[in-house]
């Protein structure tokens, strides 16, 4: 059963819907649905659609730029994806160390043969694979802490991995089926779909769980009097 993040959403006013990545059989429980408009589409050119209550859905026949990431599927050839990022996007000092990058880094294999993006949808909880805050600095620091809650110092929770945008809903998280967040919306080329100063925070399963049990103690910090006085000094906008 999905748990309930109404207290995290209410206490930290997060206005964005809560997005998540599925790995699921039937498509069609997901409607309404989009798919990518050609073969270079960024997933995040979704994220209106998301505002709108529609899922994305990914398949090996339509999948957008995010094949690589979300579906193991290579596009292009390692040598082309590596002058790509190198001599195009700037984003190593040399083919050798985008290399090593490229080759560390495993992609998510879904289970099924869709990969579906967009507001959650409880019924489909077994198909869950991740869940995205997108909120602002503010938000994810009290996030960044309520992930930290149940830790201990030598297993840190949460990670801030350089990868695409989509390789940040899975495949630079890790294992997950571990409790595991990173923050995210880092890379440059997602940005523009976004608003100034929205950052991600995508946490697997197990953590969206315990984020949830998290904002039920009464202890935690999310009741604690120096957050509420923090939403008051600004406005209910944290």
């Amino acid at each position: 059963m999905q748990p309930d993040p109404i207290a995290i959403l209410e206490t930290l006013n997060i206005r964005e819907p809560l997005i998540g990545l599925y790995d699921a059989p039937d498509p069609a429980v997901f409607a309404p649905l989009v798919e990518p408009r050609g073969a270079r589409q960024c997933v995040f050119a979704s994220f209106g659609a998301w505002r709108e209550g529609k899922t994305l859905h990914i398949t090996a026949d339509k999948h957008g730029c995010g094949a690589p990431q979300l579906l193991g599927l290579q596009t292009r050839s390692r040598e082309e994806m590596v002058a790509f990022l190198v001599d195009e996007e700037g984003l190593r000092a040399s083919h050798e160390l985008m290399g090593q990058w490229l080759d560390g880094g495993a992609a998510f294999a879904p289970r099924h043969g869709h990969v579906l993006i967009g507001p959650l949808k409880a019924a489909q909880y077994d198909y869950l694979r991740s869940v995205t805050f997108y909120v602002n600095a503010d938000q994810v620091a009290v996030l960044v802490t309520g992930a930290s809650y149940f830790s201990g110092p030598d297993d840190p929770p949460v990670t801030a991995p350089f990868s695409s945008g989509c390789g940040q809903l899975a495949a630079a998280i890790g294992d997950l089926d571990a409790p595991r967040a990173v923050i995210g919306a880092t890379d440059q080329a997602m940005r523009h779909h976004l608003d100034p100063g929205l950052l991600a925070f995508t946490a697997t399963k197990p953590m969206f769980e315990l984020l949830c049990r998290w904002a039920d103690d009464p202890g935690s910090s999310l009741h604690n009097n120096f957050l509420k006085r923090t939403i008051k000094a600004r406005g209910g906008a944290v």
